[in-house]
């Protein structure tokens, strides 16, 4: 593994427990109504659906570390795809902003990994 594909790694695992933090503890608080551009009482509508949402982040990023921990690239390569499967889903089904914050830097780890940087 690069080191620069391990940084990216180690981002993108931080980009997501961060997402985590704000679905599942900060949905229906300001931080993440601003965070994510919704109405309170949206907000307060789908807190359940949130923190589920927020969990399946938290394993994509426990992924991530634990391909690192345990030197599996092919694991790493496996959530990569995911996260930027996931992010293209959403910015179809959601918010486009989600391709730029989460497709992109999956796509950015994979060339890294590709090039062997």
């Amino acid at each position: 593994m690069t080191i620069g594909f391990a940084i990216a790694l180690i981002a993108i695992s931080f980009l997501h427990f961060f997402i985590f933090v704000l679905e599942v503890f900060f949905w229906d608080k300001q931080a993440g109504i601003k965070a994510f551009n919704l109405t309170k009482n949206f907000a307060d509508q789908t807190k359940v659906m949130a923190v589920n949402q927020g969990f399946y982040n938290a394993f994509l990023a426990s992924g991530l570390l634990l391909s690192m921990l345990f030197k599996q690239t092919s694991s790493a390569l496996f959530v990569l795809c995911c996260i930027f499967i996931a992010g293209i889903v959403g910015g179809i089904t959601s918010n486009k902003k989600i391709v730029l914050i989460q497709s992109v830097p999956a796509l950015i780890a994979l060339a890294l990994f590709v090039c062997k940087i």
